[in-house]
């Protein structure tokens, strides 16, 4: 099982930037999945997460309103959507998902995680 996060890049501030996770060797359609976020010399941080019964997504303080996770269950994709993106959003993205279906913001519940993928927003 892998998961592939892409769509990173550099955007100067107020930028906006999509990024997807793709899933190959099974299909996560009933899984919580989500997105964390680490930037040098700083711990891995929740961002957001998409689940499938109960709250469907959560988000971290800093980016309410700013980002925005989708799932589409056909392609077997998550995304998330980054707009009115900081210099302080720099940092390398990752996905994960939980082999349950309810949704979670601490990184330890999560059993798969993507390579990541780097994010740069300068001022």
């Amino acid at each position: 099982v892998q998961l592939q996060a892409y769509g990173g890049g550099s955007v100067q501030a107020g930028g906006s930037l999509r990024l997807a996770c793709a899933a190959s060797g099974r299909t996560f359609s009933n899984n919580a999945m989500g997105w964390f976020r680490q930037a040098p010399g700083r711990e891995r941080e929740f961002v957001a997460a998409i689940g499938w019964g109960g709250p469907r997504t959560a988000y971290a303080d800093s980016v309410k309103g700013r980002f925005t996770i989708s799932r589409d269950i056909p392609k077997g994709t998550v995304y998330l959507q980054m707009n009115s993106l900081r210099p302080e959003d720099t940092a390398v993205y990752y996905c994960a998902a939980r082999r349950g279906s309810g949704i979670a913001t601490n990184a330890g519940t999560f059993d798969y995680w993507g390579q990541g993928t780097q994010v740069t927003v300068s001022s």
